[in-house]
């Protein structure tokens, strides 16, 4: 039984002294997810294909005293090789690790599918859409997650055995998308993100054998190099309500997400070892309005 002074939510969310592991941490939901927790305490490594965005975000989001962001790289989490060599860097570095947050991911091209006559539909689909797009979002999107997620395997149990059991946990970013039955023009992203969905459910299950959870958060809108095509000089992005209401469908919090909502999730999932193999939706109503599954 807890003493009431416990329940305080700087207690309850408090990363102090974690070590943490973001692939996709230069930019939009990893970055997010890097400042939070190193504004709670812990510390970050972030990793990213580019060295340069990835020592921006270091340099213009660390926290003063307490944590701190650590860039790492470069590494493209489709390369093994790559995965290979960052997980040995933090293994030098660390005896454990708490979490590691799988963000890095890729869109692919659009194709409407706004025909009713089948012979436009198929040569619009046809032309505008290629196996090789296909193949490079589902590596990055899904099989990029699981490898990474292997690698550190080790680094997450013997951060249970220090912390406690399943305290240790992936994060998986999914999306809204893959839960949706709206292509929105991205067949490949949103079956790719459903696939990520469905591991992040798999490895939950298996890999509590070893004392690791594993959840998912699946965002709707939020700023990103991805919905805003671009980063600031911080690199932040911005999406203005009109941009986010202009999407084909209704959005009832007429707006994105915002930083500290991504936050709120990820200190969640980070801390309550109670719970394994869940998908949260933080899509600001989305679901609510778009047929799901």
């Amino acid at each position: 039984m807890a003493p009431t002074h416990a329940l305080r939510a700087s207690e309850l969310f408090s990363v102090k002294d974690y070590v943490c592991v973001i692939t996709g941490g230069g930019s939009g939901i990893g970055l997010m997810a890097a400042q939070c927790l190193a504004a709670n305490g812990a510390k970050v490594y972030i990793l990213g294909r580019r060295r340069e965005a990835l020592e921006t975000a270091a340099k213009s989001h660390n926290p003063e005293g307490g944590g701190e962001i650590i860039p790492l790289g470069p590494c493209d989490v489709t390369n093994k090789d790559d995965l290979e060599k960052v997980e040995a860097e933090v293994s030098k570095r660390e005896k454990h690790i708490n979490l590691l947050v799988c963000a890095a991911g890729i869109q692919g091209t659009k194709a409407e599918p706004n025909e009713e006559h089948a012979p436009s539909l198929k040569e619009k689909l046809w032309n505008q859409e290629s196996p090789d797009v296909w193949n490079q979002n589902y590596n990055t999107n899904v099989t990029s997650v699981y490898f990474t997620t292997v690698a550190f395997l080790p680094l997450l149990q013997a951060g249970s055995e220090t912390h406690g059991h399943l305290s240790a946990s992936v994060i998986v970013i999914s999306s809204m998308s893959g839960i949706m039955r709206h292509a929105q023009g991205h067949f490949s992203y949103n079956s790719a993100k459903g696939a990520t969905v469905q591991l992040s459910r798999l490895m939950s299950a298996e890999f509590q054998k070893v004392r690791v959870r594993v959840n998912s958060i699946a965002p709707g809108y939020f700023p990103s190099e991805m919905t805003a095509k671009e980063s600031g000089p911080d690199q932040k992005s911005e999406l203005p309500p009109e941009k986010v209401m202009s999407k084909g469908h209704d959005v009832p919090a007429q707006r994105a997400g915002s930083d500290e909502e991504m936050a709120q999730a990820v200190l969640f999932l980070t801390k309550n070892a109670y719970v394994n193999g869940e998908v949260i939706a933080v899509d600001g109503g989305v679901l609510n309005v778009v047929a799901g599954r």
